[in-house]
């Protein structure tokens, strides 16, 4: 037996180069075609990145919106408060001013008795006191809070004065009082009533319509309300003096007032574009050639020609017209006050149709006043023809 042989040849597990086996019939396999290289997708992180940055715009801008709706709705909530609250403001003050038209006419009523006076004015006392209350109920906005106390104490302001005139004209008219004491005590209660008016105008009006600005509310007018329309008619001691000396004369025996009584026609004057133009005084005796317009205004003057303020004195203004035309334009005005010595005047307007080209009459007659004896100046008459402009 051989001995092993020792140089025995393992060749066949020795590494040799990877030869791609031919295929049959001589030819090469072709090549394999790698794969395009392919770019590295991005960082999944990104993704959630853009998602929150959409989400983080659209919640601010879901803000924003909001918060534009917050302020259109506060801006109509505070136009709507301030709308409220001076609505009531308004039928209050309509109601205080129709009251101070009402007091006046009390002092400035021929014939009424000093009791009859009280009386009234208590009344008108107490409907005010009604709008004090009014006032301090209303529902007011907060920033106008110091502008609706002030109204309070100008309606307060009304309910003193009035109170304080029919309190003195029941202590001291026809108590054997001077007459000058009298006239002071009924001015000083007539000031609160003018105190009212200012208090009114200066720390309500004006304050609240600056607060309307501020706050950039447009539309809303701020209601006015004077209780004395013509306060020298009745608050100056002077003013006092003579309604005290009317009022006594007025209670004579029988209910004839004592004293010189008596008003007189002093002019008539044509206005053909209104009373800013230039008047045309009108002659009796003679024919007067009138221009006429839609803005033609007769204009009467009076004067007190006794010794003693009349009050309530009635106007009268007739222009003759054809009945075919509608027949005679009649017009009447009332002299509120006037003094001893002192003219007064009244306009007549919206004529109508006056007649054309032809010959009329214009009559004017002065009310007498109690008293009256004279009344042959109280009316005149006047030849006019009327004329188209140009």
């Amino acid at each position: 037996m051989d001995p092993p042989d020792d140089n025995f040849s393992f060749d066949f597990f020795e590494d040799q180069p990877s030869q791609p086996a031919r295929p049959r019939g001589g030819r090469r396999a072709p090549n394999p075609v790698r794969p395009a290289a392919r770019r590295a997708p991005p960082p999944r992180e990104l993704k959630p990145l853009m998602r929150l940055a959409v989400l983080v715009g659209l919640v601010i801008f879901l803000l924003f919106v909001f918060g534009l709706l917050l302020n259109s709705c506060a801006s109509e909530s505070t136009h709507g408060a301030y709308a409220g609250y001076m609505n009531s403001v308004n039928t209050i003050a309509q109601q205080s001013s129709a009251d101070g038209t009402r007091a006046v006419s009390v002092l400035t009523t021929q014939g009424l008795s000093v009791p009859q006076m009280v009386q009234k004015l208590e009344g008108l006392a107490s409907a005010e006191q009604q709008n004090v209350q009014a006032a301090e109920g209303i529902a007011t906005p907060g920033r106008l809070r110091p502008e609706n106390a002030s109204l309070v104490e100008s309606l307060q302001l009304r309910v003193l004065g009035l109170e304080g005139l029919a309190a003195e004209f029941r202590s001291t008219v026809g108590h054997k009082v001077a007459p000058a004491t009298e006239a002071l005590a009924l001015s000083q209660q007539a000031y609160r009533l003018l105190a009212s008016d200012i208090v009114w105008d200066d720390l309500f009006r004006d304050p609240a319509e600056t607060q309307l600005s501020d706050d950039g509310v447009a539309g809303i007018s701020v209601p006015e309300s004077h209780f004395l329309a013509y306060p020298n008619l009745i608050v100056t001691p002077k003013a006092m003096a003579l309604v005290v000396s009317r009022i006594s004369a007025g209670t004579a025996p029988k209910g004839v007032p004592a004293g010189l009584h008596g008003d007189r026609l002093v002019s008539v004057e044509a206005f053909s574009n209104g009373l800013s133009g230039s008047p045309q005084l009108l002659q009796r005796g003679t024919l007067n050639t009138v221009t006429t317009s839609s803005s033609l205004v007769f204009r009467v003057t009076i004067n007190d020609d006794g010794n003693f303020q009349e009050v309530q004195i009635p106007v009268q203004l007739t222009i003759a017209r054809p009945a075919d035309q509608g027949g005679p334009i009649s017009k009447r005005e009332t002299v509120q006050l006037i003094d001893p010595g002192q003219t007064a005047s009244v306009a007549f307007t919206d004529l109508g149709q006056v007649p054309f080209a032809s010959q009329t009459t214009i009559s004017v007659v002065v009310g007498r006043v109690p008293g009256e004896t004279n009344i042959a100046n109280n009316s005149a008459e006047y030849t006019v023809i009327f004329s188209l402009p140009g």
